[in-house]
């Protein structure tokens, strides 16, 4: 499992600003082909080796290898900005650092699923039949791990402006405090 971070950088000395540099350099995604504040590429890859023992063939191992790039927005004159805004934009790119990392951890449940099930299939007859139950497994689970990325993003959505007002609030009172 290999995760990297990449940065894209916005400007703006305001919240609108913001909004719409997030809007106009955020990379875009495949699943919605609009741009987003956040991204995870996803790519899993790995290998299966087979090994023929009393007339059967066998799993000899599986490995399943997953990559996976978090590009993440920074506001390069977040230091020149006051109070107010520097809270509302710390607020906000951490909650896009969560969400993304938390496509990533989907992503490795479901990296570490396809590697269990791989390794329990049962010896075959011949290679073929285990060569097709290996891409019926791997489809079951990319296909479980495609609607899991996307029931998180679906929920995640309904409850962002309450995750901000409370994630906003929280700072304001922790950033009072002497």
């Amino acid at each position: 499992m290999r995760k990297t971070i990449t940065y894209f950088d916005i400007g703006g000395r305001s919240a609108a600003d913001l909004d719409a540099e997030l809007s106009r350099k955020g990379p875009l995604t495949q699943s919605t082909g609009g741009r987003h504040p956040g991204a995870t590429q996803i790519r899993f890859g790995g290998d299966v080796t087979y090994a023929h023992s009393a007339g059967r063939c066998a799993i000899d191992d599986a490995t399943v290898t997953l990559k996976t790039k978090l590009i993440l927005p920074r506001w390069k004159n977040r230091r020149r900005a006051n109070a107010d805004l520097g809270l509302i934009w710390d607020a906000l790119s951490a909650d896009i650092k969560r969400h993304e990392e938390r496509h990533a951890e989907i992503a490795k449940q479901h990296a570490y699923e396809l590697e269990r099930r791989l390794k329990r299939l049962r010896p075959e007859v011949d290679c073929d039949r285990l060569q097709d139950r290996v891409s019926l497994v791997t489809e079951e689970v990319t296909q479980a791990h495609d609607r899991a990325q996307m029931t998180f993003d679906r929920i995640e959505s309904k409850n962002f402006e309450d995750r901000m007002i409370r994630i906003l609030r929280y700072r304001a009172q922790t950033r009072q405090k002497p």
